[in-house]
């Protein structure tokens, strides 16, 4: 079984942070799933600081790995990008300073789609990482290291990024659970910019309660990010295996075409137990859904082509040389920039420019107040909504990369959640050909309580968490 918080504290009680950390490194070094991008040369310090200090804080001793777009002073953060090969930051993201204070040992930083532009972790430049099931397909994405790390045991816990599904997609894909908070909920401070209207930092882990556990650490408010929220936190608290008179919307609209029919017979199956636990589900109608996903592709590529602007080679990262600051500039976004980031910009750019932002961009930000209404008026008759996280199983590596309409219709049932800047967990829910199934339980704005009472109801009743994926060091 695959360790939990509970389980490591246990461990590092009777033994110590140094013993665990050092273990944990060692299954990193024998299980070679590209699931990370660079590992911390002062992780056995840090876990040494805990033990000679006696640190006790909640997270004390526990290594971490963390998405490589999240920003952590004296470790290198690259967005899994060309662009920032190399790039050491001078400062730690709001979510860091919080770990660091909970006693939590940075172990190093986790593959990524290019800036976080994917759902396979194949942009990556330093090459795509394989799912634990499968070494043939793709761990999701874009937080796909994050998760694989985790399910295949080289870190309890790890921390992604979601702008439209890249917490939850791998999470699905290799069997772990991932959450997506509340629009709001978590600092973005220190988060490299995809597209800030929709991106969340997240949680990673094999068990809702260290999910929950994580987000009573980073949930907390933070002033330098204008968007952050004063909330009610409490997330652990909020664990009960009491799913009584639950009221579940299941939104036919994410059980369309597209859907692999093992994949909605799972979903279905993991409905039918909320009912024998006492829950009751009725069926809900969000008619917006269908433009969900061109609204989103192009209000995140909008913003990408903005955000991303910043990278040309003058203030940090690599740079071409070129004979004048233009040349510079251009070569040096030309040739360290990938294909799909390129694309990207060269869209939003489009969408933004003269002639065409009120056609496409003004248009989408009005299907997204549509999307965020049709949440509001489900959320009046039941307290969560469920469907399936992902359309299929994790897909083989190199199957879509020629066909980016393909992998962005992947997003279909992660994207209108980010768009209405609601909370999102996806739980595992079974396998389908021996590919783990993502269960997607929804929530109202800041009710995250609601959605891991469920999600941790339904663990405890199943055995889906205990399954290790095949080959584990």
């Amino acid at each position: 079984m695959l360790e939990g918080l509970s389980d490591l504290k246990n461990k590092i009680g009777s033994s110590s942070a140094e013993d665990v950390v050092a273990s944990y490194l060692e299954r990193i070094e024998k299980s070679d799933i590209n699931a990370f991008t660079c590992i911390a040369e002062d992780a056995i310090d840090q876990a040494r600081k805990v033990d000679s200090l006696d640190i006790e804080g909640p997270l004390a001793g526990v290594p971490i790995a963390i998405k490589d777009n999240i920003s952590t002073k004296g470790l290198s953060t690259t967005c899994s990008s060309a662009i920032l090969d190399g790039y050491v930051p001078p400062y730690d993201a709001h979510v860091i300073e919080r770990l660091r204070k909970a006693g939590a040992v940075i172990i190093g930083k986790s593959n990524m789609d290019e800036f976080g532009m994917g759902t396979s972790t194949e942009t990556s430049t330093y090459g795509p990482t394989l799912n634990p099931w499968d070494a043939e397909r793709v761990a999701g994405g874009s937080s796909g290291g994050s998760a694989a790390a985790v399910a295949a045991g080289q870190v309890p816990v790890s921390l992604g990024s979601d702008t439209g599904g890249s917490v939850r997609c791998p999470a699905a894909f290799c069997g772990t659970v991932g959450l997506k908070p509340t629009y709001g909920a978590v600092s973005r401070y220190g988060l490299v910019s995809y597209a800030n209207s929709l991106e969340q930092i997240g949680p990673l882990a094999n068990r809702v309660e260290d999910v929950a556990a994580l987000m009573d650490v980073i949930g907390t408010y933070d002033n330098r990010d204008s968007t952050c929220v004063k909330h009610n936190a409490g997330y652990t608290d909020a664990l009960q295996d009491d799913v009584e008179g639950l009221k579940i919307g299941v939104p036919a609209e994410y059980f369309g075409e597209g859907i692999d029919d093992n994949v909605q017979k799972l979903v279905w199956e993991a409905i039918g137990k909320f009912e024998d636990m006492g829950a009751e589900y009725t069926k809900v109608s969000m008619p917006n859904t269908p433009y969900a996903l061109a609204a989103y592709y192009i209000i995140a590529m909008s913003e990408a082509s903005s955000n991303l602007a910043r990278f040309d080679g003058t203030r940090y990262g690599n740079r071409s040389e070129g004979e004048n600051w233009h040349m510079m500039a251009s070569k040096t976004r030309q040739e360290k920039f990938g294909a799909e980031v390129k694309r990207r910009i060269l869209l939003g750019t489009y969408a933004l420019s003269a002639g065409y932002h009120d056609k496409y961009y003004l248009k989408a930000l009005k299907v997204r107040t549509l999307v965020k209404q049709d949440f509001e008026r489900a959320f009046e008759d039941v307290d969560v909504l469920m469907a399936p996280t992902m359309p299929t199983p994790a897909f083989k590596i190199g199957e879509k990369m020629d066909d980016p309409l393909s992998l962005y219709l992947s997003d279909v049932n992660t994207v209108p959640i980010n768009l209405a800047g609601v909370p999102s967990i996806s739980v595992p829910c079974g396998f389908s050909e021996g590919l783990p199934v993502g269960l997607q339980v929804i929530g109202n704005y800041f009710d995250e309580a609601t959605i891991l009472k469920a999600a941790h109801s339904f663990e405890k009743n199943t055995n889906h968490h205990t399954k290790l994926a095949p080959g584990v060091v």
